[in-house]
């Protein structure tokens, strides 16, 4: 009581009307679960419906609910003040489009059905926007004439539609999403360095500020084409993407193109000859080498595949995979040949082909240049041990196996790991890819005409929203980072006790005109629900006041990462919790 009454006398101006900064929870749409979604896997959608701040609509289809929301916001802050920073100005682009602008770069027909395509009303042939680089394009080949016009950044915060054959992982993987896209426009190669650059040095200032954990490693550009590219990747076991790191040099690259050293053959304990061995039914490498009692390393895996040119051999370690994508690179598309195909070509079934002894035209990984080998004899129910590289078979070398953990890195050979991630942006050098089709050209300083080099450069807020939850969660709830937080801290009375709700408002408006956003809960319920809630949902300060504490002059104040707490006087909060979040940043 004695406390209540300094506080009329010396705050009595904080007891008036609620201020309209701030929310209080009895006001609020937070619908919390207590059971777990039987269709949630990855720890952020089970977190983010348990903790009330998304609903599924339909498969890939999410609404978001205040508290993601403001989430939503904070993220989009940071990355506009980012963009703001290197010299980007915003603007809106249509996420409808028409299929014209598509057609003139290949891709309205180069992309399958993830395009979500209509017609309108005139029969005019539409596609809903999975990206807007042929628009973005367009812009610029109406309006930049002249290299005094150069470099341009323009960037958009605008919904995406991807028709997912397979949505999953709550909202990392869904059909529609918003996404902030820039692009830059200069007039030269030179040029296009320095803004990917910028960039790249803005996405890092943008991913520290939400307070991730992530990587900027080296991608395939895939279908935005262009000469190079590179991702910005979370660690999280709900990642669809492997990366592969190396911890000496720095290393990273995507598995879609990482380069690695295999390990290097163990000693042989004799000398091989070349010799045919029966091998009955054993076709896999896996099958022989049991049946051999030989280390898979010993072995050559040999693939027929069909290319535009007919049928060619793919060859690679036994214990090693073929990288699909690696491959197309050199050769261009192929597929598979069939059992029937391999027999036909070849006189022998698969399962026992090998390299030696016929002219199909050969891509073998380096890992094969050094070594003695058994493959298969193309000879049905046999296979040839003995086989050494150069001197029984000739091939295309190339570097066209999938990295695998414990592998060399390729630059250093240090031993590699191979980790999961999410993808929460990516950055392209574009080039002339799209300046060209669509006529994006400028006048130089000597009057000729040249295309523009461009860059492209994406950002997923949502998913920077799940790879929080995922790298920042416990078995209680949510930890958000403090520049991401719904709000920075939530105001916990035990009861609503008059002396006991007079130190809330007064810590309720002491932190709003410190520039906090703050939660009250102000709900008749038990203490352990609103402790239960507050985890959930995750808030990085929790002020709990008590009327025991409170009798004594303190209340609480928690950390949800730490779980720490400190007890201190109503008047100070405000001030620690503006020190914690200095500390903290810095």
């Amino acid at each position: 009581m004695f406390f209540g009454i300094i506080l009329v006398i010396k705050y009595g101006a904080y007891f008036q009307e609620v201020r309209s900064q701030g929310m209080r929870y009895s006001r609020m749409f937070i619908p919390t679960l207590r059971e777990l979604p039987a269709e949630a896997e990855a720890v952020s959608h089970i977190l983010m419906l348990r903790a009330g701040y998304v609903r599924q609509l339909a498969s890939g289809l999410y609404i978001y609910l205040p508290l993601a929301q403001r989430v939503i916001s904070r993220i989009n802050r940071i990355i506009r003040e980012e963009m703001d920073a290197i010299g980007a100005q915003e603007i809106t682009m249509p996420a409808l489009h028409p299929s014209e602008i598509w057609e003139a770069t290949g891709r309205w027909s180069e992309i399958g059905d993830e395009m979500f395509r209509l017609r309108d009303r005139g029969e005019r042939q539409m596609c809903l926007g999975m990206t807007h680089e042929e628009i973005i394009t367009w812009l610029a080949s109406k309006e930049i004439r002249s290299y005094r016009e150069l470099p341009q950044m323009w960037y958009q915060m605008q919904a995406k539609f991807r028709d997912e054959a397979r949505p999953k992982s709550g909202i990392l993987r869904t059909r529609e999403f918003v996404m902030k896209d820039s692009y830059s426009f200069d007039a030269d190669e030179a040029g296009l360095e320095e803004s990917y650059r910028k960039h790249a040095e803005a996405y890092h200032r943008i991913f520290s500020r939400c307070g991730l954990r992530y990587y900027q490693v080296e991608s395939d550009p895939g279908m935005m084409g262009g000469a190079g590219a590179h991702e910005f990747m979370a660690p999280s076991p709900a990642g669809e993407d492997t990366v592969v790191l190396c911890e000496r040099c720095g290393y990273a690259a995507n598995t879609e193109l990482a380069g690695s050293v295999p390990l290097p053959q163990p000693a042989l304990e004799e000398k091989w000859e070349r010799a045919d061995i029966p091998t009955p039914g054993k076709r896999s490498v896996a099958e022989v080498s049991d049946f051999l009692k030989t280390s898979p390393e010993f072995f050559i895996k040999s693939l027929i595949l069909i290319g535009s040119e007919g049928p060619f051999m793919a060859l690679v370690r036994g214990d090693q995979e073929l990288h699909e994508k690696k491959l197309q690179k050199i050769t261009g598309a192929f597929r598979t040949a069939e059992r029937d195909e391999v027999k036909e070509i070849l006189g022998v079934e698969a399962g026992f082909i090998g390299p030696q002894g016929n002219n199909l035209k050969k891509i073998a990984d380096n890992s094969l240049k050094e070594g003695v080998y058994i493959s298969g004899a193309n000879k049905e129910g046999y296979h040839t041990k003995g086989i050494k590289p150069f001197a029984d078979f000739d091939a295309e070398w190339h570097d066209i196996h999938v990295a695998k953990e414990g592998d060399g890195c390729p630059r250093c050979t240090e031993s590699v790991r191979i980790e999961r991630m999410i993808e929460i942006g990516n950055i392209f050098k574009l080039g002339t890819k799209y300046s060209k089709p669509l006529g994006a050209n400028y006048i130089d300083e000597n009057g000729i005409e040249r295309p523009i080099a461009m860059g492209s450069y994406g950002i997923g807020p949502a998913r920077i929203a799940a790879a929080a939850v995922e790298q920042k969660s416990d078995s209680e709830g949510i930890i958000w980072p403090q520049g991401i937080a719904p709000f920075d801290a939530e105001i916990i009375p035990l009861n609503t006790g008059d002396d006991v709700m007079k130190a809330a408002e007064f810590i309720y408006s002491s932190l709003i005109d410190a520039g906090f956003d703050v939660l009250m809960d102000d709900r008749d319920v038990r203490a352990g629900v609103k402790f239960k809630d507050a985890d959930l949902i995750g808030i990085p300060f929790q002020i709990v006041i008590g009327p025991k504490g409170l009798s004594e002059g303190f209340v609480e104040l928690k950390s949800r990462a730490s779980k720490e707490s400190v007890k201190l006087s109503p008047m100070d909060v405000a001030e620690k919790i503006t020190g914690m979040k200095k500390s903290a940043s810095s």
